[in-house]
């Protein structure tokens, strides 16, 4: 376990645990829409089975080798959400330190419980409370496009791995390798989401649901069906939101909400993705050829 830096701000108990919070007031007034969203997202979505996890860990995880792994390696779960991606890793690692900015440590505290090596703190990329160069392994899964700077705050989370350590990172990608049909679906979608992820946290768990329930699963059953009657072939691929099949209905829920009640998104090509990673020090980038795109491991070859 690392030590602290800083002196946290406030020690918050909860279920005869400590953690920590380094939060700074001004950090959580410039993102508070942000990180109040995922805050309540987590406190909905609290509880994946050990089945749920492994499956969708192991799609994340495909890009990392086994022997990239050991356990005498300290990982960071940087925006640790509900706490899966820390309870997939923990053993496979020595230790993980699980740090987030929302009211979602609340929920990686239940998810994570009965893992011993696991820890989590409250903070954001701005408050890292750990010296440069102190983690042998990060995750960072699908939080760094919700920023208004995400080349910057990568930039910040790699000076937290040491040389040679190795950083898997998910951005949202901008389709750049779909059709113009697809494109124009996602740019309706997008308009939608503008709409949704400002309104009341009630209605917007309501229609997000809704969507779930007559927009996902609908083309989900479409692209399940088009798999059946054409088992050799990649035509279900073409049909919007076919990554769900085979999902449980929580995960499709899950992502539902976080596509549509998020109040920032950015997207990424496969290249700004890599020139990003590469400003920021790390180098023999292993971009993953399967959904969800785009996810990549690299390692820190330049301090």
């Amino acid at each position: 376990m690392l030590l602290y830096t800083e002196t946290p701000i406030k020690i918050i108990s909860f279920q005869n645990k400590e953690i920590a919070s380094f939060l700074k007031e001004k950090e959580n007034h410039v993102h508070a829409d942000t990180i109040n969203s995922f805050g309540e997202e987590w406190n909905k979505f609290n509880f994946f089975s050990e089945n749920e996890i492994q499956y969708i860990g192991n799609e994340y995880f495909d890009v990392v080798q086994p022997s990239d792994l050991t356990k005498e390696m300290v990982a960071l779960d940087l925006g640790c959400g509900s706490g899966r991606w820390s309870h997939f890793l923990a053993d496979k690692v020595g230790f993980v330190e699980a740090i987030d900015p929302s009211d979602a440590v609340y929920s990686a505290a239940k998810l994570t419980q009965e893992k011993n090596n696991i820890r989590i703190t409250r903070a954001g990329v701005d408050t890292i409370p750990f010296a440069d160069q102190s983690f042998d392994f990060i995750i960072c899964l699908g939080v760094l496009h919700h920023l208004p700077d995400t080349a910057n705050a990568l930039a910040k989370a790699v000076k937290k791995l040491k040389k040679n350590g190795l950083f898997l990172l998910y951005l949202y990608y901008n389709l750049e390798n779909k059709g113009f049909m697809f494109r124009f679906i996602f740019t309706l979608a997008n308009l939608v989401r503008n709409i949704i992820s400002k309104m009341p946290t009630s209605v917007k768990f309501f229609l997000c649901e809704v969507i779930a329930l007559f927009v996902y699963i609908p083309f989900i059953a479409v692209g399940r069906f088009i798999k059946v009657i054409f088992p050799n072939k990649n035509y279900y691929k073409k049909i919007p939101l076919s990554y769900y099949i085979g999902k449980s209905i929580k995960i499709i829920r899950n992502d539902a909400l976080d596509r549509f009640g998020t109040p920032l998104e950015q997207r990424f090509s496969k290249e700004e993705i890599k020139v990003m990673m590469e400003n920021a020090g790390l180098g023999e980038l292993r971009f993953s050829p399967n959904e969800p795109f785009w996810h990549v491991i690299g390692k820190r070859i330049h301090l």
